[in-house]
């Protein structure tokens, strides 16, 4: 890893972090991921990024949250533990800080998740399709 430039290891940790955001992460397990100590790693991804790893962690988690208000009908206990928080209300506190409404007023403000589901064409097509069988290929041809 020493022969990448510092930011490339940063990044490699971010990455790792959102992908992983649902899991209890911690500081040092980000610091892993870019291969630097973890107070190091504080310092320079918050030099770099503007915000703490810790504070980056917890905005992809609310961010998700979101998301999931809008596009699933999960209660927002499940919701919580889904993007990996661990407490329903600092959930809440840190949902109402980030968007300025309660995870409940949130999900009200927006179309109803059924709003949201979309049929693939090619499942469409298959139930428009006729019943009855134009060509009777269904039918065994008798033989002399």
């Amino acid at each position: 890893m020493a022969d990448l430039p510092p930011a490339r290891h940063l990044l490699r940790a971010r990455d790792f972090a959102d992908a992983r955001y649902f899991e209890p992460l911690t500081v040092r397990d980000l610091a892993a991921a870019a291969g630097l100590s973890p107070a190091h790693f504080s310092r320079q991804f918050t030099r770099t990024f503007g915000e703490s790893p810790h504070q980056y962690l917890l905005t992809r988690r609310l961010e998700r949250a979101a998301a999931l208000l809008c596009s699933s009908d999960w209660s927002i206990t499940r919701i919580c533990f889904a993007v990996g928080a661990t407490s329903v209300g600092s959930f809440i506190t840190s949902f109402r800080r980030m968007f300025g409404q309660t995870p409940l007023a949130y999900r009200a403000s927006h179309p109803p998740a059924a709003s949201n589901v979309h049929i693939p064409r090619c499942i469409a097509q298959s139930f428009a399709r006729p019943k009855n069988r134009t060509f009777r290929e269904d039918l065994a041809v008798a033989g002399p």
